[in-house]
């Protein structure tokens, strides 16, 4: 019998088929189904008792998932020590139960546990899936002692994975620390004319930089240089970042836009445009020569969405 909660701990275990040959959805429903029979403290004990006993990582994914309801401090000791514990084999199951670790300390948003996640982020010899899952943690705990980190992992030349840079600069852009402005434009700058697998992270560094703008001339010039980007997303991204900037040399620039190359770059220039004032852009497209059939035949059918709403 456990003294603190007064439940056989080992016994509950017994009941969920752990210990047996039994099938992996059974067991798993059973762990689910504790919360029908327990209150939050004895279930706490019960994650508790189980994320150090047993030992299959889809049994302990469905244990970690579940105690993330509850959110107890007591549980992120056991779920840290899941997450820096790496196996001998890098199995699918270990992988994404490291991976549910690191989303759950990040649920917590315990600034505590900041380091750890950093080294995990930092180590190049672990798996990539993880330290993903690490740089989006930090994002969400928001700590700006990662921002450095942050910042030195987007810009490694020697760091292969540019999917982690893409994740390092999200998590730098809903931290929100104007550190990030100079080495994300630098970036940015050093790719501009490369298309290829770069082109989604000056996409991830153009959203980084929307949120950081607080009318900084920096951002805003940045923006404006993107709008000329090789990438028809990245110039989109560019748009977007511009109209929701309120500086009001934005609209200027997207107007700019509407005869862009590529139709969908045009659309959201349009949309962007029309965001940001009234119908009045609509049908001047609509009157003007300039513009192309493909783009009045978009604002015509803002017109018809427009109407609609106001009936």
């Amino acid at each position: 019998m456990n003294e603190n909660c007064g439940i056989d701990l080992n016994s509950i275990a017994l009941q969920c088929g752990l210990d047996k040959d039994v099938d992996h959805n059974e067991v798993l429903h059973n762990i689910s189904g504790l919360e029908e029979f327990y209150d939050r403290e004895d279930l706490i004990e019960i994650y508790n008792y189980l994320l150090g006993t047993i030992s299959d990582p889809e049994y302990l994914i469905q244990i970690v998932k579940c105690s993330d309801n509850y959110r107890d401090k007591s549980l992120l000791t056991p779920i840290v020590k899941l997450l820096v514990r790496k196996p001998a084999e890098d199995s699918d199951e270990s992988i994404n139960l490291r991976v549910i670790c690191a989303k759950a300390i990040a649920n917590h948003k315990d600034t505590a546990y900041v380091t750890v996640l950093l080294d995990c982020m930092n180590n190049k010899d672990e798996n990539y899936k993880v330290r993903l899952a690490c740089a989006d943690a930090l994002g969400k705990i928001g700590d700006r002692f990662a921002v450095t980190p942050l910042i030195n992992l987007v810009s490694d030349e020697d760091e292969k994975s540019v999917y982690l840079k893409e994740s390092a600069t999200n998590a730098l852009g809903i931290i929100g620390d104007l550190r990030a402005v100079d080495p994300l434009i630098s970036i940015l700058d050093s790719k501009h004319g490369v298309f290829s697998k770069f082109s989604f992270l000056k996409e991830k560094i153009i959203e980084a930089l929307g949120k950081l703008n607080v009318h900084n001339e920096k951002i805003f010039k940045a923006l404006k240089k993107s709008l000329l980007d090789e990438s028809p997303m990245v110039r989109i991204n560019a748009i977007e970042a511009l109209m929701n900037s309120d500086d009001p040399r934005a609209e200027e620039c997207i107007r700019e836009c509407l005869t862009d190359p590529d139709d969908e770059v045009k659309k959201n220039a349009l949309i962007a445009l029309y965001n940001m004032s009234d119908r009045s852009i609509l049908d001047e497209v609509i009157a003007d020569k300039e513009y192309c059939d493909y783009l009045k035949a978009e604002a015509r059918s803002l017109i018809e969405e427009y109407e609609e709403g106001e009936e």
